[in-house]
């Protein structure tokens, strides 16, 4: 039980003096303030009094455990780079549960991240959301698949026109691409149908168009790499046609169509907001972007895309937006229910609530002053990271 703080909900604002009960399953039982909650016998208590209590944060982009950090080459498995469609790629088989970054995200109150494959492929395979605590990956494990990985524009084009000397080489080569295998995706989905009662006639089990028909049936989005508006618009162009659902990734200059995002309803996550420009695709990044897009009721998140930037400054580029005129109450949302949405696993974190995962950081400070520190992460019920004991 966390006890006495400022509680940051989203259905009753801040609740003073407030109270989190959780479960011995590690959900939330309850939460209110003092003089509403029932306090159950013999509850271990954590002392809040003056402290902000919130949701624990999650990045809906990173690269962390497959793209592992101090440890060079053998520990970068974040792209199959030697044919340029892999759809069938799962992210979490290549996570290292191991890797220090996910010790150093609860230090900030990390408590959830999307895992996706990197951007080397037009399609690139399928994503994972995980905790950042657990004693094994599978201990660990929200949801997979949580979308499908696509990349437009440079990296695509880098890895496989330039490096390789293959198709694709341009960006009409990358959409072509990417429209090919969802039309061989369609018709495979179209004969087990039409064969369904005939056995004899199903075609043979094909592993990329398995997962390419989860796209297409919309049990997963479309993550799509994409940092110019230009190849936000041949993305967004790409599932119109094939009735997809989409997030744009990245996001880079979705500031210069912040109508069009709203108008098609798709969501935009939007970083990392912190490296130098190091490719013409960056030219146009502006830290501006999170409330341009704000402004236009777009479902946002900020990401480190770790380990481009490390997952450990989420909170201070979340910061950084905000300096910039992102309003606080949607710079929260951004890494916390937003990304939950995004990652389709808000039935269980995102939010103080009642049946949600127990998963709550406990801040010496308003969220994203840069003087803030975590005094507890909470994680399933469980006190996965406290400063006390680190400091000792």
């Amino acid at each position: 039980m966390v006890k006495g703080g400022y509680v940051y909900t989203f259905y009753r604002g801040v609740i003073e003096d407030g109270i989190v009960v959780i479960g011995d399953d590690g959900r939330i039982a309850a939460v209110g303030r003092a003089d509403e909650v029932e306090v159950p016998p013999g509850s271990d208590v954590i002392g809040a009094k003056g402290a902000h209590v919130i949701p624990g944060l999650i990045d809906a982009h990173t690269h962390i455990g497959v793209d592992e950090e101090a440890v060079g080459w053998e520990g970068r498995d974040t792209n199959e780079s030697t044919e340029p469609v892999t759809p069938h790629l799962r992210a979490f088989d290549g996570i290292k549960s191991d890797d220090i970054a996910f010790r150093e995200a609860l230090e900030v109150g990390i408590t959830s991240v999307g895992v996706l494959p990197g951007s080397a492929n037009p399609i690139g395979g399928l994503g994972a959301a995980v905790k950042c605590f657990g004693r094994n990956k599978l201990e660990m494990l929200i949801k997979e698949p949580i979308g499908l990985k696509m990349a437009f524009g440079e990296n695509p084009k880098r890895v496989h026109g330039v490096e390789n000397k293959r198709s694709p080489s341009t960006r009409m080569g990358i959409a072509g691409v990417i429209r090919e295998w969802l039309v061989k995706a369609r018709n495979y989905s179209r004969k087990k149908e039409l064969f369904k009662d005939q056995p004899e006639k199903l075609p043979d089990v094909d592993l990329r168009l398995e997962a390419l028909e989860l796209a297409l049936r919309g049990v997963i989005p479309v993550r799509a790499h994409a940092h110019l508006a230009d190849d936000m618009i041949t993305a967004i162009s790409i599932a119109k046609e094939f009735n997809l659902r989409l997030v744009l990734d990245h996001s880079t200059e979705a500031h210069r169509i912040p109508d069009i995002i709203a108008r098609e309803g798709i969501p935009a996550v939007v970083g990392p907001l912190m490296t130098a420009k190091g490719k013409v695709e960056l030219r146009g990044r502006t830290l501006e972007t999170p409330r341009a897009l704000a402004n236009y009721g777009i479902t946002l998140a900020i990401t480190t895309d770790h380990p481009v930037v490390p997952l450990k400054l989420l909170p201070v580029q979340v910061a950084l937006a905000v300096r910039e005129g992102l309003p606080f109450d949607e710079a929260l949302k951004a890494v916390t229910i937003n990304a939950a949405k995004i990652l389709g696993i808000a039935d269980r974190v995102g939010s103080i609530e009642v049946g949600k995962d127990g998963d709550i950081v406990v801040l010496s400070r308003k969220p994203f002053d840069i003087e803030s520190r975590v005094l507890y992460t909470i994680v399933n019920g469980r006190v996965a990271y406290s400063l006390e004991e680190a400091r000792r």
